[in-house]
């Protein structure tokens, strides 16, 4: 990489982390690209070589996650069993382990859709993509023919939208400080009763046998 490309990488990471520290102490919406900027260091017509918008900046914040969700499945990934209360407890506290690492970029992506209105469609655009690796576990579980209680696409986004309302009403808007006023549950008892509550609704309940009162026939 040549001086100038690793500057301009440089820059583009300091606009990143002065974005998300406003974004927590000020809220997305009264974020002005400028307030991005001072809090960077950086001239104000920096970000247009960067990022188009505000809400492309949120864009790239919000395909890091991506990344560092992609990261912890590195290598092949073939279709895990998500009745497998181990597997599903594992790509739970992935989803968990990135929302707690970028509460700040949670909040602004909720603000912005919420600003947007439900007639935008914007948050189940995001629901849908962000739970896609969910979606294509689901569609191998169908595909082997396992009932599920719904739709697969419909199902993952379900269970991310689930799992980042509970994020954002249980996570501090700072990894490094506990939540105000919030109830302290610590992370091992979230995972296990989201993995407790979702496997029943993947697994089903064992189904019991037909009483002989039944089963007794009706002449």
């Amino acid at each position: 990489m040549g001086e100038r490309q690793a500057k301009a990488a440089q820059t583009e990471a300091a606009l990143k982390a002065a974005a998300r520290r406003e974004f927590a102490e000020r809220g997305y919406l009264n974020t002005k690209i400028t307030d991005i900027t001072a809090a960077a260091g950086r001239a104000a017509g920096s970000f247009y070589q960067h990022f188009a918008s505000k809400e492309d900046l949120l864009a790239a914040l919000l395909a890091d996650m991506g990344q560092q969700a992609g990261a912890a499945f590195a290598g092949d990934h073939p279709p895990h069993d998500l009745t497998d209360p181990v597997q599903l407890r594992e790509h739970l506290a992935v989803g968990w382990g990135v929302m707690r690492d970028n509460r700040p970029v949670m909040n602004a992506l909720l603000e912005s859709a919420l600003a947007a209105g439900p007639a935008s469609g914007l948050l189940w655009e995001r629901l849908s993509a962000d739970t896609g690796v969910l979606r294509e576990h689901l569609e191998y579980l169908r595909d082997r023919g396992h009932p599920l209680p719904g739709d697969p696409a419909l199902i993952a986004a379900a269970i991310g939208g689930m799992l980042s309302m509970l994020a954002y009403a249980l996570l501090p808007a700072d990894p490094g400080t506990a939540a105000a006023d919030g109830p302290a549950y610590p992370d091992a008892q979230i995972l296990d009763a989201l993995t407790s509550l979702l496997l029943h609704g993947l697994a089903g309940p064992a189904v019991p046998a037909p009483s002989a009162a039944a089963t007794k026939r009706v002449d």
